[in-house]
């Protein structure tokens, strides 16, 4: 069995979450080396493409959060195996990242300026996606995003969803899920119910 290391922020939630979810649904025995801001930057030189999270597997480092969650995703059987269907996958989680990335662009940000970047990511890129999730969640038949099972599509979307209703957004209203894509709000809660994701937490607890 491969020595497994994965890397991230000390918190539960944003790109490793699913990657931690999909270890455990698959049994994989991990290190979840958890860091700080300031430990990420005093690091981060000797990370490839300087961003976390990284998978080090017997010592070699792996990035890209997709990627990895692919990889552990096809393990834990949070992969499809038919190739549409991973192709629905991928698209999901590659707008999504598309979409971190956005929301990511305005972390630093203070008073009036963070104000009115917000508001602009509320009024263009979220609701773009918000609403193309909702239409690709649709198309996977309302429950799942692809393959009619849970895959790593529905943990990505999952902790998005999930991070935009809690409020840890400041001046991006908690109901604007509900307003745009409430189908979303539905694949949250369905989620978070999914076994794989309580166990996890229940051993996070």
């Amino acid at each position: 069995m491969p020595d497994y290391k994965l890397t991230y922020f000390d918190f539960d939630g944003g790109r490793a979450e699913p990657i931690r979810i999909a270890f455990h649904a698959a049994g994989i025995e991990f290190e979840d080396k958890r860091i700080s801001f300031p430990e990420f930057g005093e690091s981060r030189s000797n990370i490839r493409f300087h961003a976390v999270p990284v998978l080090e597997i017997n010592g070699e480092q792996i990035t890209q959060s997709n990627a990895i969650g692919r990889y552990i995703g096809k393990m834990a059987g949070l992969y499809p195996t038919d190739p549409l269907q991973a192709l629905y996958c991928d698209e999901v989680t590659g707008a999504l990242e598309d979409l971190t990335h956005y929301v990511v662009q305005t972390f630093g940000l203070q008073g009036e300026d963070l104000i009115a970047a917000r508001k602009i990511l509320v009024d263009t890129r979220l609701t773009t996606f918000l609403t193309g999730l909702e239409q690709l969640l649709e198309r996977g038949g309302g429950e799942y995003f692809a393959g009619n099972q849970l895959t790593i599509a529905d943990l990505k979307a999952f902790m998005q969803t999930r991070s935009l209703i809690s409020g840890n957004l400041e001046h991006v209203p908690t109901d604007l899920i509900q307003e745009l894509a409430p189908s979303l709000v539905d694949h949250e809660k369905r989620i978070s119910a999914e076994p794989q994701v309580t166990a996890y937490y229940a051993s996070r607890a």
